[in-house]
Formats: C-alpha cells, structure tokens, sequence
C-alpha cells in the first residue's frame, strides 16, 4: 500500500536524535582510540563485539537477524507480504586503523534508528524491510574493500575471498569463523538474494555541504575507481658493505615508481585521484638493503575513458622504473563509475523537503557498498556533512542534528519504497 505525505511525516518526526547520538557513543567504545577515533578493523575482536551490540539491538526492535557466508549481516523488520522482495539500508561497522566513529557506522545507526522510528509511528509496510552491516568495506585488515557486497552480488567471488590474508597474517575464513562462533545460533542468509530497492546513508568526507550551507546531499553516483597490489623484488644485503652500484634496493626502485605515478597523474583539473596508502619493506631491518617492497595503489577517477588510459600505463610506468630489480603489478579490484536511480534520488529530494532539511545534488569521490547493490536494485544514497570534509581520521565529527536529519530522510525514503 502507498503511504501518504502524512505518514511519511510522523515516521520522519518520530526520529529520536538523542537515541542515535547515544548508539553512535556506544558503538564507537568498541576499538576507542586515544585521540578520539576508533580502530575497528574487519573482524578484529573489537568488531565482532560491535557486531554483538547490533544484534542485541536488532533483538529489541523484536527483529530477526541472520549472516550470509562471507558474515555480512542482515537485520529484518517483516512486512504484510513475506514473499515481497524487501527494500534495505545500511552500511558498514568496520573502520580504517585511524578512523572515526561516524563513517560507515552511521548508515548502519541511522538504519537502526529508522526501525525504532517506524515502530513509534506505528507504520506497517507492504515489503519487508532489512538493515545490513556489510563486510570488510574499508579494505585495512584485508584487501580489497567493499567485500561484502562485492561476494553478496557475486558469489563466484566467495572462495577468493575467504582465503584472502590480511596485513596481521591472519586468513578472513579463520576471522570470519571466530565471529561465527560468537554469534551463536543465528540465521543464515543466502548469497545474492533479490531486493527491491537499498539506500545508503553516510558522512560526506568531503567540505561541498558544509560550505554550501546544505544538510542532505543526494548522491548522484560513485565515482569509477582501480586499485593495485604492487610487489617489487630486488637483493638482501649489507647496508654497510654492499657497494651503491652492485645494489639491487627494492625501496628505491619502488620509491622511483612511486614518484613517476604521481606524476603521471598529475591534472590541471583536479578531477584524478591518487594514493599510495601502503609502502612495506622486507626484511625491514635497518642494516640490510631492502630485498622487497609491496605497496598499494588506489586510482579513482569519474570519466571512463580517463580512467582506462591512465591505469593501462601503469604497469608499464612500473617496469620502465624497476632498475635492477623485478615487479609485478596485479589489478586487485575495478569499478566503473556507477550512476544512482533516478526514481530513488528523486524521492530523497522530496524526503529531504518533507523534513525542512536543504539539499543539494553531489557525486560520490568514495566507494561505498552502495555502488555493488547498484547493480541487483535501484540504488541511492544520503549523504550528511562532516566537520571540515575530514573523514578516515581519528578527528572525524558530525553533528547530532544532522545525523537525525539525514536518517528522517532515511526512514522516509525506505518506508515509501516499501511500500
């Protein structure tokens, strides 16, 4: 059944910012970091208590919660029609080593505070209704990001992923396994199952809203991105008695590439992104000259075609710099730039209106997990401002008002696609 503007109203009214203030304070004790952030890395102890806390939440609102193989969860608020495709929203719990306490945690919160707002305003929907916690989005403790949803629309992608090794040496099925047993006895979730509709809440991480004024950013899309795992191979041996010209220094050939890829990617425009997040060098003692560097590279970039042409340089920019030493450039994870529902924007926009919120269409320069469940469902997302666009950084701030705003608008828009 269609809900009317009446009811869309209360469910947005019934929004409780104190209530989700207090759960973003209560998740963000999990992994606290002295400056004020979190450490929250996938399925580190510190996660899957947080996962913990979400379930007893779930288990509250009188909702079921079931995992799928790869451990995103998946917490059900039944409708009229338990056959009907449900319509979802969420995010992630997991952090960068150095986060904060809102990014991704507040598309998960918001989902949460948006099943305690449409119990209060007594709303039954046709469709059911679903808060996920996907997994591993951030990409820190094991490679590559957006996981979760990636094995979720892929399953074929499933096997690789659990025997992926994270940066601890610990392998995702053992992580995921301990988590598994911490739960307990809980649903199981198949792999690429049908939605109706999903939309994302989440910070900005950029200064476009808060410098414009604006509480709601409707995202338009996401950005296309590469990411690379490089490895370059050169000699162990003694710093103080290996001459400078018979060396074979793993770091300076990969200190060259490093300096040559950010100067292919120079642009007048500003519209390329470029990182270099990770730079490790083995044995990692200070008297031997370095035998091996690994380092990540993460390419973004809007236009396709630019995309494409910068990335198929790369490999050859890394073995025209290599010197004396070997490399291998692997191509860990694509995208393409993917483009938002229009009917799902549009009722974002009107949702913002309904709740005297100022709103202001945006790309996405981030990747987020809204980007794969573009590709089974109309897709949105809400985005809200954060102090200074800082994000992926223990200082991290947003403001209790525009949390509620946005998840007004959350609440909203899923109640109306679910009818």
């Amino acid at each position: 059944m269609a809900l009317t503007d009446a009811d869309l109203t209360r469910i947005a009214e019934a929004v409780d910012e104190d209530r989700l203030w207090r759960m973003h304070m209560e998740m963000a004790a999990f992994g606290a970091t002295p400056k004020g952030g979190v450490c929250r890395e996938a399925l580190t102890p510190e996660d899957v208590q947080a996962r913990l806390l979400l379930a007893k939440w779930a288990a509250e609102l009188n909702c079921d919660v079931s995992v799928d193989a790869i451990g995103n969860m998946f917490i059900r608020r039944p409708g009229t029609d338990p056959d009907a495709d449900p319509v979802a929203t969420g995010s992630h719990l997991d952090s960068q080593p150095t986060g904060g306490k809102f990014d991704g945690a507040y598309g998960v919160l918001a989902g949460i505070e948006m099943l305690h707002a449409l119990d209060a305003a007594g709303v039954t929907t046709t469709r059911p209704i679903e808060v996920i916690n996907f997994t591993n989005e951030e990409g820190g403790r094991f490679q590559p990001g957006v996981m979760g949803s990636q094995v979720f629309i892929r399953p074929d992608e499933l096997e690789r992923m659990l025997n992926v090794v994270g940066a601890d040496g610990v392998v995702l099925k053992d992580a995921l396994a301990v988590y598994r047993a911490e739960a307990g006895d809980i649903g199981e979730k198949p792999l690429n199952t049908p939605y109706a509709g999903f939309l994302e809440a989440h910070i900005e991480q950029a200064p476009k809203l808060e410098e414009t004024g604006n509480t709601i950013g409707v995202v338009t899309g996401i950005q296309g991105s590469r990411k690379y795992l490089v490895t370059v191979t050169g000699e162990e041996a003694h710093s103080g008695t290996m001459p400078m010209r018979r060396r074979k220094d793993a770091v300076l050939a990969a200190s060259n590439m490093v300096v040559g890829l950010h100067r292919l990617m120079e642009d007048p425009v500003d519209l390329t992104r470029f990182n270099v997040g990770r730079f490790q060098a083995y044995p990692g003692a200070p008297s031997v000259v370095p035998g091996e560097v690994r380092f990540s590279i993460d390419f973004r970039c809007p236009d396709d075609g630019l995309r494409e042409a910068l990335g198929g340089q790369i490999s050859g920019l890394c073995q025209a710099l290599a010197g004396p030493c070997a490399v291998d450039v692997q191509e860990i994870q694509r995208s393409e730039t993917t483009p938002f529902d229009p009917a799902v924007m549009e009722s974002v926009r009107k949702a913002a209106a309904r709740a005297g919120a100022p709103s202001m269409d945006l790309l996405s320069g981030a990747g987020h997990d809204a980007r794969n469940m573009a590709r089974i469902c109309p897709t949105g997302m809400v985005f809200v401002p954060c102090k200074d666009g800082i994000s992926h950084n223990e200082a991290e701030s947003a403001t209790a008002p525009d949390l509620a705003a946005g998840a007004r608008v959350v609440a909203q828009t899923v109640a109306e696609m679910a009818g």
